[in-house]
């Protein structure tokens, strides 16, 4: 599966787009749409800036590796939204196949899925009330098909 053009658009929302580096709550470095060294490529750090065009292509860049990484890890059968919310969860945490996400889907607990994804509220050992925001929206997202 692909984001849907909405899931883009949700997922585009909670990152914002920043044209300069900066340190997100856990303190690392992040440009764009929450690009960050781990997705490959331009290594974000003090100093660096790109444009918007630079920006969006990297997004566009990054979100494929985190869709296949969904695609990877969800072996059961997904409705957009569902799928949508999954990729904006992955690419903010890095988590779909290293945590129980995916394994609570495959076994057809969705419930269980969602209450564990709703754990993903912490950065550098703190919860961080953006994250916990995020976590409900995603959630909604998955259980309702609501994307704003």
């Amino acid at each position: 599966m692909k984001t849907s053009q909405a899931g883009l658009a949700f997922i585009l929302a909670e990152e914002a787009i920043v044209l300069s580096s900066y340190r997100d709550a856990r303190g690392v470095w992040t440009i764009g749409a929450g690009h960050t060294e781990n997705a490959g490529g331009l290594e974000p750090g003090p100093g660096v800036t790109v444009t918007l065009a630079e920006a969006l292509a990297m997004f566009e860049t990054d979100i494929a590796k985190f869709e296949a990484g969904v695609n990877r890890a969800v072996t059961v059968p997904l409705q957009q939204h569902e799928f949508d919310a999954l990729v904006s969860f992955h690419y903010n945490t890095g988590a779909i196949s290293t945590g129980t996400v995916d394994d609570k889907l495959n076994r057809g607990d969705r419930a269980a899925a969602m209450a564990t994804l709703n754990q993903y509220i912490k950065g550098g050992g703190k919860t961080i009330a953006g994250l916990v925001a995020r976590r409900a929206r995603e959630k909604q997202l998955f259980e309702t098909g609501a994307y704003f």
